[in-house]
């Protein structure tokens, strides 16, 4: 991975943080994003302890926000004309339904149209890295959850009934989707795009949520696997050499797995692409 340049969201902990300090001992130079400064300056400076002499840049913003997604992608683009692997890591469950800045449904707005939006804005630095002979990889951090999920299009934001597991297992499998979607789009750009399931991971993840919920995973977070564990598909995916040009898969313990049947039908990957596209304000 010398003389890469790969961005991870999410990385001021957990599953992002182990992600980016393993790209980082592969050699890369390694972009971490996340919505605290203090916590990115701390997470930046652990890595340059654990891997001396590593490259590692910190950006701060909300990507539930479109607006700070549009002002990252743009400094991202300055910054970095060629990027070979994004990793879009960054992801929450909420306990209550909550509104972004945009008015749209905050778990949805995050953990799904987050993904879409910042990686059609850097699909030219990807593009960049593809001509140029490099990675170029997407990896987008799903979850087993996804089996469980479906997507509401008559509510998508849980506007009349809002469950937060259901919420979060919907945005999970409209990362599948989107997967699925945009490799197809960009089959012949050099680009590929493959989804990944970490494993359940004893992160911050849930940590902040109440109720039945965050007591349940409170009692849970004892026998969950370390981050360490969970980073290590996307770690494969990211740099893998043997997984040179395979695209639109979906990884579970670091081998390839099918998704769900809703997953893999292509009218639901082909409507829920037009509807993301609009809720970010993009034309197709």
């Amino acid at each position: 991975m010398r003389g890469t340049v790969c961005l991870v969201t999410g990385a001021t902990g957990g599953i992002g943080y182990e992600t980016a300090l393993g790209l980082a001992r592969l050699g890369a130079r390694v972009a971490i994003v996340g919505r605290d400064a203090e916590k990115l300056r701390a997470c930046a400076d652990r890595i340059r302890a654990a891997v001396p002499g590593a490259a590692v840049d910190a950006h701060r913003a909300d990507l539930s926000a479109q607006a700070e997604i549009r002002r990252l992608a743009e400094s991202l683009r300055a910054t970095y004309p060629r990027l070979d692997v994004l990793v879009n890591n960054a992801g929450a469950i909420f306990d209550r339904r909550m509104l972004t800045v945009d008015g749209i449904e905050r778990t949805w707005a995050l953990d799904h149209l987050g993904y879409l939006l910042l990686t059609l804005e850097l699909v030219d630095p990807l593009k960049a890295a593809a001509a140029a002979g490099g990675q170029a990889r997407v990896v987008n951090v799903a979850s087993a959850a996804h089996y469980r999920g479906h997507i509401d299009f008559d509510d998508i934001e849980g506007a009349r009934r809002y469950r937060a597991v259901a919420a979060y297992a919907q945005a999970k499998l409209g990362n599948v989707l989107f997967t699925y979607a945009l490799a197809r789009r960009l089959h012949d750009s050099g680009i590929t795009v493959n989804a990944v399931h970490p494993g359940v991971v004893n992160t911050g993840f849930a940590k902040n949520t109440g109720g039945l919920l965050g007591a349940g995973w409170a009692l849970m977070r004892p026998f969950l696997i370390t981050p360490e564990k969970g980073a290590q598909t996307s770690l494969h995916v990211a740099s893998a050499p043997e997984l040179d040009g395979i695209t639109g898969r979906y990884f579970s313990h670091g081998q390839p797995k099918a998704s769900s049947a809703e997953s893999r039908d292509e009218a639901v990957q082909e409507r829920l692409w037009a509807l993301s596209l609009r809720q970010v304000g993009r034309s197709a």
